[in-house]
């Protein structure tokens, strides 16, 4: 978000208040999320990247699931509730009493277009200013405009009026500029044409466009500013619509880092959240996701196949198929590949969580090495240890977890299991397949060893007529054939 200087003049309205029924689900249409944020969020970014003096947002359905999002994400904003009358109309005059006595320009934007940015709403406003309008209209020149309102211009380039798609003559209906659903108004404007504004219609709804045929008919000027990029004004009515809108605000996306000096190798299956932040030469290989806050350092790189969930990346880190949430990632370190990080995990500057290891709410020391097929949880390791291939600290009693800490410089051997709570003193040795039930003191070496027995014959008694018992019985006889020849030779 950019810091621009206040904007006195200017109001934003944001209309939060519908239900999105093609959506087909029980959250509110505005709150499904793309890029990190819910839809609204991300208008309330380019919101407040404007710097007006007011932001509104009209909310009705779901009001407190959305009032808490939108507080959430923009606590300084104002949220209005739309009453018993619908329509756009009705919710922009609600939010204009709150406005008070306020005189400037209202800019009016729906919940759920999330690539408007504010480069483009800049300019619409200063369109419109420099038109001195009463209303100035954003639209949108498509190739197949059906199903939208068309914008019919005078000779002098101002609107003339808005003809619905049914309501359109052949020749209204060939026009491709639509309105596009955001506007400016001046606040005075609106005061005098809002209450003016009836519901006699198919949907006995209060609809803000009505306010351009009320201008007209005073003299009002009614302008329109064309989008350079068709894209911004693109809205979410259905998944189908909230998929492409998300790809589309992805591609922005990726190719805003690729410019701050990010290697992306393949665009198409990289997925960063807007909430993200990446360093420069810093390497994305393909089918990698970066989600919610996920900060990477420079030098680092992160795929193929992975996906960080808020996680913190330390420079020239190297993270291969791994799924990592709420982790820290030293410097130089390595994860993966195969490897799943949980929570709390972090990882010590050349540290290694390797292949096929699952870690969660543990500190791995600097230059410690976790290498393959091994679950640490609850643990505290301490700098250049290696862990053995299959080591478990065993951290849950059926009620309680427990710790584990492993000191400095410690050296487990392989199928090692730590009985929490256990601590393994600095320099330590483990042996192979040791069970380490009691503490280790530094420097020891800790085996817990039983004796092994063979049971000759076992196999051909208890497993007759089985392919172990026949394989077996052939070796026995190859092996006292054997025998007999060494007696002969001996003999």
């Amino acid at each position: 978000m950019t810091e621009n200087a206040l904007d006195s003049r200017l109001a934003v309205v944001i209309l939060a208040a519908g239900q999105g029924t093609r959506m087909k689900s029980s959250l509110p249409k505005v709150l499904h999320r793309i890029g990190g944020r819910p839809l609204v969020g991300h208008v309330l970014d380019t919101a407040r990247d404007l710097a007006p003096a007011h932001v509104v947002v009209v909310v009705r359905h779901e009001r407190d699931l959305v009032a808490d999002a939108v507080l959430g994400v923009a606590p300084e904003v104002v949220v209005i509730d739309q009453d018993e009358v619908p329509g756009t109309g009705r919710a922009v005059e609600v939010a204009l009493d709150a406005l008070g006595d306020f005189d400037g320009d209202v800019l009016v934007l729906s919940g759920d277009c999330p690539l408007a940015d504010a480069g483009t709403l800049g300019s619409f406003v200063a369109e419109h200013r420099e038109a001195r309008a009463g209303a100035t209209l954003m639209t949108a020149v498509l190739d197949d405009p059906t199903g939208y309102g068309r914008i019919i211009r005078e000779s002098d380039g101002s609107v003339a009026r808005i003809v619905e798609q049914k309501d359109a003559s052949p020749e209204e209906a060939a026009v491709a500029e639509v309105n596009a659903g955001m506007y400016v108004f001046a606040a005075a404007a609106l005061r005098a044409h809002l209450p003016r504004v009836g519901t006699d219609n198919a949907q006995q709804e209060k609809y803000l466009t009505d306010i351009v045929a009320l201008l007209r008919q005073s003299d009002g000027r009614v302008a329109a500013s064309v989008a350079k990029d068709v894209t911004v004004t693109y809205g979410v009515n259905d998944r189908v619509q909230l998929s492409e809108v998300g790809r589309l605000l992805n591609a922005r996306t990726v190719r805003r880092w690729q410019l701050e000096g990010v290697t992306v190798l393949d665009p198409a299956t990289t997925w960063i959240d807007v909430t993200a932040t990446l360093a420069p030469d810093v390497t994305v290989l393909p089918n990698t996701h970066i989600l919610r806050s996920t900060s990477i350092a420079e030098g680092a790189t992160v795929g193929p196949d992975t996906s960080l969930v808020d996680c913190e990346v330390g420079a020239g880190a190297t993270i291969t198929r791994t799924d990592a949430t709420l982790a820290v990632i030293g410097a130089g370190a390595t994860v993966g590949p195969f490897a799943y990080v949980r929570p709390g995990t972090e990882l010590g500057e050349r540290g290694k969580i390797g292949t096929f290891v699952e870690t969660k709410n543990s500190t791995i020391g600097v230059g410690s090495k976790v290498p393959h097929l091994s679950y640490v949880g609850d643990a505290t390791i301490g700098r250049n240890v290696n862990l053995g291939a299959g080591a478990i600290t065993a951290n849950y009693d059926d009620i309680s977890k427990h710790r584990t800490e492993i000191a400095d410089e410690v050296h487990a051997g392989s199928h090692n299991v730590f009985v929490a709570p256990v601590r393994i003193g600095e320099g330590a040795k483990t042996g192979a397949g040791a069970v380490i039930r009691k503490d280790v003191p530094a420097g020891a070496l800790a085996l817990s060893i039983a004796p092994q027995r063979n049971t000759a014959g076992w196999v051909e008694n208890n497993r007759p007529g089985t392919g172990a018992a026949e394989a077996a019985a052939r070796a026995r006889s190859a092996q006292e054939a054997g025998d007999g020849s060494q007696e002969a030779a001996d003999g």
